[in-house]
């Protein structure tokens, strides 16, 4: 066992060697003569396909925009960058800037992985950001009341649906979860052997939404406890749960795979074959990236000369004494890694980007990107404004955006394992609908918190 150790000890010695090595071969982007006497900032993210073409753009036009600093940007898709970011700092040459998307703020600032922003902003900037960012941005980068990251990009959850589908059953847009409830039992009551279309069906990793909506709260930052057994939570897991009793575990799981064989990404939501006016689902929740694609859906049926129906969204409808606006936010955001050789040059992006000072400019960014901008300055500029008047669905979402209801998963330590035991405990209650969702839930709660506990500290925001 000393023997597999010591060979383990040694591999990553050379891993890191040769990262540093294969990093020092290519001289920074600034000792070349196009760029002599700026200063290079080393951006890593994670984007790639069209989105990559917007990152690039925004990063030609910061380059374009001062002489201090140069961008070079490097793309690192799938888990590509978390590791190499890791051998990079221990190797001593990390990059000075990258982006992220997953849970990891309490974990990494926790751990000294990157730096808070008060090491490498002023008190100006700080106060600036503070006053800037929506609640759900500054949110989702700070832990233990200090900011880690700067949020570029807000995702949003709400219920979209089809209205002429809706209208076809003599139905309108709920209004509540009683409404909501009711129209899916109408469209597809419950019973019904393999149905081609479900009015509505709640995902379980949804929980972090619907337990929100309900009222509940996941983590209470005072006393570093979980809290899946909050009433609105369990409340909220058994109307989820309730879908199983009503069409049975084995119909859903053979319906989900359904949605699992269809071509590409295509939305279910969506009408596959051209005559038709109805997808798999008359209302799904799903984030503001769905803009694109039913934008897309219908110029091509316009282009064919065919008929399309009409699509709305709306915020998740809440039962009486839930909360309005709510759901679960998530997002991109900046990090600056410990050993970072130009945070001057990290922030000074990470402030262009966002529009902090320039609001217009990050307008174009977000626009160009499809993306829920993280300040309300930059949603009022005129560049923003023509874009929603383009795509009127993508307004509701930008809406939420702005809400206090609209919150993360709790950011600590321990975060996305805390994500995975809540979607797990979600899945077995919607599998096993005959059993105590509550007890369901308090196992994953001893799990989650005994995890917490052995991190050897208190967590707190």
């Amino acid at each position: 066992m000393k023997q597999l150790s010591t060979i383990f000890v040694l591999v990553c010695l050379l891993a890191i060697g040769l990262f540093v090595a294969l990093q020092r071969a290519h001289p920074r982007v600034s000792d070349r003569p196009e760029n002599a006497g700026r200063s290079e900032v080393v951006f890593w993210h994670f984007w790639g396909g069209a989105d990559r073409d917007v990152v690039d753009d925004v990063v030609q036009r910061f380059n374009a925009s001062q002489e201090q600093f140069f961008v070079r940007s490097i793309a690192m898709p799938g888990n590509n960058l978390q590791a190499k970011l890791f051998l990079a700092i221990a190797g001593g040459d990390p990059p000075d800037l990258v982006n992220q998307d997953d849970p990891i703020v309490g974990d990494w600032g926790w751990r000294g992985i990157v730096q808070p922003l008060q090491d490498v902003c002023s008190p100006e900037e700080l106060r600036a950001l503070d006053e800037f960012l929506f609640p759900a941005a500054k949110q989702l980068g700070s832990f233990d009341e200090t900011m880690y990251a700067v949020c570029n990009g807000l995702d949003v959850r709400a219920l979209y649906y089809n209205l002429t589908a809706l209208q076809k059953h003599g139905l309108q847009p709920p209004r509540s979860l009683e409404e909501l409830t009711e129209i899916a039992r109408i469209i597809t009551p419950p019973g019904t052997l393999n149905p081609e279309t479900f009015g509505y069906l709640p995902d379980a990793r949804r929980l972090w939404a619907w337990g929100k909506v309900f009222g509940g709260d996941f983590f209470d930052f005072e006393t570093s406890r979980v809290q899946l057994t909050d009433p609105a939570i369990v409340a909220a897991a058994r109307w989820m749960a309730g879908f199983g009793n009503w069409y049975g575990a084995d119909t859903i799981n053979r319906f989900r795979q359904g949605d699992q064989s269809l071509p590409g990404k295509t939305f279910p939501l969506l009408p596959i074959q051209d005559q038709e006016v109805q997808g798999r689902y008359v209302m799904l929740m799903d984030g503001q990236w769905r803009v694109r694609d039913i934008d897309a859906f219908i110029d091509r049926r316009r282009q064919q000369g065919l008929a399309y129906p009409e699509f709305g969204v709306c915020a998740l409808p809440a039962p009486a004494g839930g909360r309005v606006d709510a759901g679960w936010v998530n997002g991109n955001f900046f990090l600056i890694p410990k050993g970072a050789k130009n945070t001057p040059g990290a922030v000074a992006f990470m402030k262009y980007w966002i529009g902090l000072g320039d609001p217009e400019q990050a307008a174009i960014t977000c626009a160009a990107g499809g993306w829920i901008p993280v300040s309300e300055e930059v949603v009022q500029t005129n560049v923003f404004q023509a874009f929603l008047d383009e795509r009127p669905l993508f307004r509701e979402f930008v809406r939420l955006a702005g809400s206090q209801n609209q919150t993360p998963i709790p950011v600590i330590p321990g975060a996305p394992m805390f994500k995975r035991e809540v979607e797990k405990a979600s899945a077995t209650a919607m599998a096993k609908p005959d059993q105590s969702t509550e007890a369901i839930l308090q196992e994953a709660n001893t799990i989650i918190q005994r995890r917490l506990d052995k991190l050897g500290r208190r967590v707190g925001q």
